[in-house]
């Protein structure tokens, strides 16, 4: 067949959103309320004849209710960029099967995903919630997901499941709903936030709040958004999902840009990456970026466009290059040469981590609202279940029913594995059936969302062994 005219394969899940809307106010922890409010959510499979088989899956602070599949254009096309955030741990023949369970998403209150939140309209009011939207918690937001199950006729739960965040409202579940959930499934989360994870949540708060965009929170009515604060927000936080071990390897010390060229023709810097600009020696017409490099040997006389760059294995050069969607990376400075490769700048990017982070951070402050940003890390802080019980876990652990799997990741700083062993040791000091497994993972706090075999084979194998229907 000519491959022009191949019919692309079909996607094995698609997705599409529903919302229901809830005119009776929804009490909230705050002593406040909110009435007139939207659920945006997804599903995923069917839900059976018994309406036994339904899983809930609860997201963590920047995802959504889409949850898994992907989403297909007016055409039948496949968007871009459309799959779910756990995609690969839910679908058909995947941990979570779709073939044998319905999935149901939900994006919570506050959010800005499509849910009410701060950029909707109150209806009290008439304008846009802004800084006026109510602080919501994680029971909060439970108690809208209870709302939204009965809305869909689903009394019992065969499983609640999220990470991070999500793990505190799976946790939170089978405390303020004990008899409606069988199990949980908490990944990669904490009974409450230590005070290090607080402090980060205050930072990047105060690094919104503090952006001259911000308004108090009403930055919709002066036609701007805090971007600034919100890049800052996320850089910081980014910094807390990722290991040691990841960013060293990913980034260690390498250079964003590699450095101009010498004065003396036919000698290239230690780690031979080089790109010349216009006015730079040898340089005659503007470079342009996406053009296909031209390569040649040192010395060589340089094409007329004025663009070379030498890669690893090529002449001239001696060391890996690395080349992502944050720009062209020279490698790694040759031992006792950094100084030599080195700008000097304050305030432009140097290092590798450095355009990263940046990156990171626009891409961030392109899609999330700061309202919901400070909305949301404060239901984290807000998180801790032992509190009404003296700060006893156990004994506010022994209201749950459900059977538990606990998994955590031996590199995740931000929600340690010790962490997840205390909700482990509390449950079994209340005889809860629990299975618990430590994922010896490279990849920080952001190894819940990643397609780790043994952690993926952990969930299959729970989900096909405990889970009945």
């Amino acid at each position: 067949m000519d491959p022009s005219t191949t019919v692309p394969t079909a996607p094995d899940l698609v997705a599409t959103p529903a919302s229901l809307h809830f005119a009776p106010a929804l009490g909230l922890r705050s002593g406040a309320s909110i009435r007139a409010y939207d659920l945006c959510y997804e599903t995923y499979g069917q839900l059976n004849a018994e309406r036994s088989n339904a899983v809930l899956i609860c997201h963590a602070l920047n995802a959504s209710h889409h949850v898994a599949g992907v989403y297909l254009d007016e055409a039948g096309r496949v968007q871009d960029k459309s799959e779910g955030w756990w995609s690969s741990m839910i679908g058909p023949g995947k941990p979570v099967d779709t073939n044998r369970f319905f999935v149901i998403g939900v994006n919570n209150l506050g959010s800005c995903f499509g849910s009410t939140g701060p950029m909707q309209t109150n209806p009290d009011t008439g304008a846009v919630y802004g800084a006026d939207f109510p602080v919501v918690t994680v029971q909060d937001w439970v108690d809208a997901q209870a709302r939204l199950l009965d809305a869909l006729g689903i009394r019992t739960l065969a499983a609640v499941m999220g990470g991070s965040l999500g793990g505190m409202q799976a946790l939170s579940w089978t405390l303020q709903y004990p008899d409606r959930v069988r199990h949980a499934v908490v990944v990669a989360s904490a009974p409450n936030l230590s005070a290090e994870n607080i402090a980060f949540n205050e930072v990047a708060r105060r690094a919104i709040v503090t952006d001259p965009d911000f308004h108090e929170g009403h930055f919709y009515q002066h036609g701007v958004l805090p971007k600034r604060g919100l890049r800052i927000a996320r850089m910081i936080g980014h910094i807390t999902y990722l290991s040691d071990d990841v960013m060293n390897e990913k980034f260690g010390r390498q250079l964003k840009k590699a450095p101009t060229l010498p004065a003396a023709r036919g000698s290239l810097p230690p780690g031979g990456a080089l790109r010349l600009r216009p006015g730079e020696a040898g340089s005659a017409a503007p470079i342009v970026e996406d053009m296909a490099p031209t390569l040649v040997a040192p010395g060589t006389a340089l094409p007329s466009g004025g663009a070379l760059r030498l890669r690893p294995g090529e002449a001239g050069s001696a060391a890996p290059a690395d080349e992502n969607e944050e720009g062209v990376f020279g490698p790694p400075a040759a031992a006792g040469a950094g100084a030599a490769l080195y700008r000097y700048p304050t305030q432009e990017v140097e290092f590798q981590i450095e355009s990263y982070l940046r990156y990171q951070g626009d891409k961030f402050a392109e899609y999330f609202d700061a309202n919901t940003y400070l909305l949301i890390t404060r239901a984290l802080d807000y998180f801790d279940p032992a509190a009404d019980f003296g700060g006893d876990l156990s004994r506010a652990l022994a209201l749950a029913q459900a059977k538990f799997l606990l998994v955590s990741f031996t590199t995740d700083w931000r929600f340690s594995p010790a962490r997840s062993r205390e909700i482990v040791k509390a449950l079994l000091d209340n005889q809860v059936d629990v299975s618990y497994a430590e994922i010896d993972a490279p990849h920080g706090h952001d190894a819940f969302l990643l397609d780790d075999a043994r952690y993926m084979g952990v969930v299959r194998s729970y989900f096909e062994s405990k889970v009945a229907l």
